[in-house]
This record gives C-alpha cells, sequence and structure tokens, in this order.
C-alpha cells in the first residue's frame, strides 16, 4: 500500500507512513503548516499552521490499532452520534472512523496549502471527505445517498475536534450564548440559553441547538484564539471529560482533561439530515488560529 501511494501520489510536502500496528498515515510539511491524517477513519491527527503551537489534541493513551479510534484530533461520527438508538453493541458514533478510506486526490494549492480527498462507502451512503491542510484547516464531509437507493435516509454526523488548551478551567468558548442546550451530564435536561460565554468548570457534555454560529476559544495563558467556522450544521457540541470520567476511560488519560475541549461541528437529534435518492449534504469546519488580542469580534 505504501509503495502504491507514494507512485500515485509523488507530491513535494507529501510523505506516507506505517506504524508497528500496521495504520498508515499521510504526512504533509509545507510552507503553511504541518499535518497528519490516519486512513483509517479518513482521521485528522494533527494540524499546526506556521508560527503557532499544535492546535489539535492528542491523548497519550490513544490506540493506534486496527478497528480502534484513535482519541483526539478530528473523529468523523457517522452515520450516528454516540450509542447506536437501537443496538449499543454497534460502535460508538458509527462506522466512519473505523473504516478504511482511499485516498482519490491530493494537490498543493498556490497558498501553500494541501487538500486531499478521500472516499469511503457506509451502505447506502457514499462519503467523500475534503481536508485543506494551510493556514486554516478546512474539513468538508460530504454524504451522498445515490439516485438508485430504495428509499429516503436519514442519519447525524459530526467533526469531533478535540483542541489543545492551556487549562480548560480558564479558557473561555464564545458564540453560543443564544443558543439553548441538551445536557447530557444532567440526564439529557434542555435548557436556555446562559446568555454568557461558555466557562468549563466541571464535566461538561452538551449539545447547543439550532445554531450555525462561529465558535471562538480564547486561551488567555496562550494568548491564543482557535476560531471555528462551520456550514452546513445545525449543531455545536462541547465536551470535557472532568476528572471521574477521565479515569473511566481506558484510552484517556487520567490527568489529561485540563489540556483539552471539544468543540464539534455536528447534526444530531432533531438536525439529523434526510436525503431523498440522488441528494447531498455537506458539513464543513473551518479552523483558524490567530492571536488572542486580534480576536475579540465575532
Amino acid at each position: 500500500m505504501l509503495n502504491e501511494l507514494k507512485q500515485r501520489f509523488s507530491i513535494p510536502g507529501l510523505s506516507f507512513e506505517q506504524n508497528h500496528n500496521g495504520l498508515v498515515s499521510v504526512v504533509i510539511q509545507s510552507a503553511a503548516c504541518t499535518g497528519e491524517l490516519f486512513f483509517q477513519g479518513a482521521h485528522v491527527s494533527s494540524w499546526r499552521p506556521f508560527g503557532h503551537e499544535p492546535v489539535l489534541w492528542l491523548s497519550q493513551k490513544s490506540n493506534y490499532e486496527k478497528g480502534k479510534p484513535i482519541r483526539g484530533g478530528v473523529p468523523i461520527c457517522f452515520p450516528w452520534f454516540g450509542p447506536n438508538a437501537s443496538n449499543t453493541t454497534l460502535p460508538a458514533h458509527g462506522f466512519a472512523r473505523l473504516q478504511e478510506w482511499q485516498l482519490v486526490g491530493a494537490q498543493q494549492k498556490n497558498s501553500g496549502a494541501m487538500e486531499l480527498s478521500l472516499e469511503t462507502t457506509i451502505d447506502p451512503f457514499r462519503l467523500s471527505f475534503q481536508v485543506e491542510f494551510g493556514n486554516e484547516l478546512k474539513m468538508t464531509l460530504k454524504t451522498m445517498l445515490p439516485q438508485n437507493a430504495m428509499s429516503s435516509q436519514s442519519y447525524e454526523d459530526a467533526l469531533h475536534t478535540y483542541f489543545s488548551v492551556s487549562d480548560v478551567r480558564t479558557i473561555s468558548i464564545r458564540g453560543l450564548e443564544p443558543a439553548s442546550f441538551i445536557d447530557k451530564v444532567d440526564d439529557a435536561q434542555l435548557k436556555p440559553a446562559t446568555d454568557s460565554p461558555i466557562r468549563i468548570e466541571s464535566e461538561t457534555d452538551r449539545v447547543y441547538l439550532d445554531t450555525q454560529s462561529d465558535c471562538v476559544l480564547e486561551d488567555t495563558q496562550w494568548k491564543r484564539a482557535i476560531r471555528v467556522a462551520k456550514l452546513g450544521s445545525a449543531s455545536t457540541v462541547v465536551w470535557n471529560p472532568w476528572i471521574d470520567k477521565s479515569k473511566r476511560m481506558a484510552d484517556f488519560g487520567d490527568a489529561e482533561w485540563p489540556g483539552m475541549v471539544c468543540i464539534e461541528t455536528a447534526n444530531i437529534g432533531d438536525s439529523r439530515i434526510r436525503l431523498s435518492p440522488g441528494e447531498s449534504h455537506s458539513t464543513t469546519a473551518v479552523i483558524s488560529v490567530d492571536a488572542l488580542s486580534t480576536n475579540r469580534n465575532l
């Protein structure tokens, strides 16, 4: 597989690696950024724009094995989010993050960014994932229901992005102030908008509803602001496991929770997507990072 990839995609700044467990990844080294994507799950595992520290978080306990999800980076959740509603023996967050995706295109853009295109099939859907590694990280998950499908189908999706932070107890997240949310830590109760930035002070697992807004993660200790813009997404999930849940997860270090927070671009619950035969939908997240002082306004 490695030799075939190297022959098909002989592009400066693009290389391929295989770890000791057999997982293959593509590595980007360009003037704009560095990055990595594993073909299992089309999983973006790192992105570091030039002049900045790494933006994505990865657990030191993460599995890098076939058939096991990677903890951190950007897992793709599809065609459901969380446990399957009708069969809890099926994998959490669906099949996409465990499935082998095919690299079908790669090109270096005039901006110095590297654009990758990947595809897979999860019956009855055809999926494509386009990732642009550059000064921004742009990810688009396109889901297509073939014209010859027997009936309409619905699904949930999420770009389950883990961000690296100095200390989750000191960061804030702006942009979701007007949105009500489902509080999954509190028996999935529907709660009203808080009209204030999000501060993480305990285990947090919230699904913000009917929101297409950008989010800005402000990290005063690291003096940076991470903006998450999105298209085709009506839900935003904010998650941190805090102390006790971290200890219950085998692929998450007991003391790692202060260094991360998830802001997830999603369509889940009542915002799930329904397609008729021949239709498609695209969910896009665009992530950028800048000095905090220049990012005060949404």
